[in-house]
């Protein structure tokens, strides 16, 4: 679907056009699980799939929320009832963005989504970021991407009650085509890093598992809880200050549990730096075995793979994939193997036949060039 069928969907519900549409893309992060909330180092890039959000202003302080995916329900709320505990489904991410960047108008809002659920993917910060972008333009709010990110992430933590990092939030405003973006965690700085495979014969498969995963289950928390604890017994800002030695030498100090979520955090953080030499050297095998040992990290230290994630991985690794990893939060979701352009159909195959033996239900199978981040498609009149 693409945004002048919202357009007209948003009219023919509505009765008036909107003023604004935006879009926002859903993201694969190619390393650097699980370290965003401990000021890590990430490296995501933007995928082709995005949510689009249609917004138009009201008179009044009544808040209409209706999704192109769910026919003609619309979901009405008065600004009034707007905060953190609201009870609700789907919309609460919107309306923790109307919350977060203080809109004290009310709005119609009619969202399109195109970023796959519950695939590890980002649905949720493509659904903020393309509602955050539409309502910084339409009210001239004059907030910069950074800040955008920031309180999208907001909305997600506060509101809606995930604490999740910024690194989802920051990708889908300001990523760039064809490059990846390595943005450090703490403040936000970045730079885009190339990301070409096509021109070395490579290309990144993306596993969606449909095992799908939700963050709100209370397992994603506990990571980060696991995390907080390790930083303030060892009087450390963030994960970022320690390294491998230093752990060991205060293991005595915190749980053994806690130990290894520490141990996947800063080992993943260099594994990112290392992942962003391998690609400017085009160093594709090297890059592999960084994939392969995230993965590893993330199934053994931090648990938060599962059978689905795990047999995607090895069955890619096994035939022939360079490197594979589980990508997102885990618990479900997508997977990423790094192939032969020339191999695709045969590891594709093979995953399958994989699944089907293990009796999970049938994987779905995509790709994406690195692509463009949050945009205002059609400008407020």
């Amino acid at each position: 679907m693409q945004e002048s069928d919202i357009r007209e969907k948003f009219e023919e519900l509505f009765g008036q056009l909107p003023d604004v549409i935006a879009a926002a893309p859903g993201r694969i992060n190619l390393i650097g699980e699980h370290i965003d909330y401990s000021d890590g180092y990430v490296l995501p890039f933007a995928i082709t799939s995005r949510t689009y959000a249609a917004v138009r202003k009201r008179s009044d302080r009544q808040v209409r929320i209706a999704s192109v995916q769910r026919a003609k329900t619309v979901i009405t709320v008065n600004l009034d009832d707007v905060r953190p505990g609201f009870k609700g489904q789907w919309e609460r991410y919107v309306l923790g963005v109307l919350w977060a960047l203080k809109i004290d108008q009310g709005v119609d809002v009619m969202i399109d989504g195109h970023v796959p659920l519950g695939a590890g993917l980002s649905s949720s910060a493509a659904l903020e970021c393309s509602v955050a972008i539409a309502l910084n333009h339409l009210f001239s709010l004059g907030f910069d991407l950074k800040a955008l990110a920031r309180l999208a992430q907001m909305a997600e933590n506060d509101f809606v009650g995930v604490p999740c990092g910024i690194m989802d939030q920051s990708v889908a405003l300001m990523a760039k085509p064809g490059y990846a973006l390595l943005l450090d965690c703490r403040d936000l700085t970045s730079r885009d890093v190339a990301f070409d495979l096509a021109s070395s014969g490579l290309q990144l498969l993306i596993i969606d598992t449909q095992a799908h995963h939700s963050l709100i289950d209370g397992a994603y928390a506990q990571r980060r809880a696991s995390c907080d604890s390790v930083v303030a017994k060892l009087g450390v800002q963030s994960m970022r200050e320690l390294t491998l030695d230093r752990l060991e030498e205060c293991k005595e100090l915190i749980t053994d549990n806690e130990f290894i979520r520490a141990r996947h955090a800063v080992t993943e953080i260099a594994r990112v730096l290392d992942a962003v030499r391998a690609l400017e050297s085009k160093g594709f095998v090297e890059l592999g075995h960084l994939l392969n040992s995230s993965h590893i990290s993330l199934r053994d230290d931090y648990e938060v793979s599962c059978p689905e994630l795990n047999t995607a991985v090895d069955s890619a690794i096994s035939a022939g994939a360079l490197g594979a990893r589980m990508v997102g939060a885990g618990f479900g979701g997508s997977a990423i193997a790094l192939i032969k352009e020339s191999q695709s159909q045969e590891i594709i195959r093979k995953i399958e036949i994989s699944f089907e033996s293990n009796g999970f239900k049938p994987p779905r199978f995509l790709t994406s060039l690195p692509s463009q981040g949050a945009q205002i498609i059609q400008p407020a009149r």
